[in-house]
């Protein structure tokens, strides 16, 4: 297969780019048609754009501590990408940006869900069950999780090891002899 027919394929990509806090929704609006009209140009579509909104940056970035984040699913070919990524170099308005290749991750894991799935089914039927869960499985399970979360977040139960009871004053908790300061000479090692 040649390297030009293996570009012009259609693939998906999630863009992000950071802009400055201040900038407005017309600004940003001007930012997404830079990146639709390229996107266009090479045949390619956009799935979906998110605005996730004001975030605080890991690192400061052009004496910068916030930035607005924005989210593009892109499908389109890889020749696409060349072009996006020279043309976020160069426009002021986007702090960073990062493109990446989703359409092999999201294979991979649809490939796991079903070996996990015709897993389950090869064990359900080993033990004289049905390939799939009937209904009432299904909603006991749920009924299950849903007793249980109220317990991770009251405590739950201390079982065998009993209550703690009192913090109390804490002074039988044996002398330490004094802590601070000079603790004298310590010998030749």
């Amino acid at each position: 297969m040649s390297r030009r027919r293996h570009m012009s394929t259609v693939r998906q990509y999630e863009l992000v780019y950071i802009t400055p806090p201040e900038i407005t929704e017309e600004a940003l609006a001007e930012l997404h048609q830079q990146v639709s009209a390229v996107v266009d140009r090479f045949g390619g579509t956009i799935e979906k754009t998110e605005n996730w909104g004001r975030r605080k940056l890991a690192y400061e970035i052009n004496h910068q501590r916030e930035g607005v984040y924005i989210l593009e699913v892109i499908n389109g070919p890889g020749a696409m990408l060349a072009e996006l990524d020279r043309r976020l170099r160069v426009i002021d308005q986007v702090v960073r940006h990062l493109l990446v290749r989703v359409d092999e991750d999201l294979a991979i894991a649809d490939r796991a869900k079903t070996h996990r799935k015709t897993r389950m089914a090869a064990r359900r039927v080993k033990r004289g069950l049905p390939p799939e869960p009937t209904e009432s499985e299904l909603s006991r399970r749920q009924q299950e999780d849903d007793d249980l979360d109220g317990e991770m977040f009251r405590g739950g139960d201390r079982g065998e090891r009993g209550e703690r009871g009192g913090r109390g004053d804490r002074e039988d908790r044996g002398d330490h002899g004094d802590r601070g300061g000079d603790r004298g000479e310590r010998g030749e090692r």
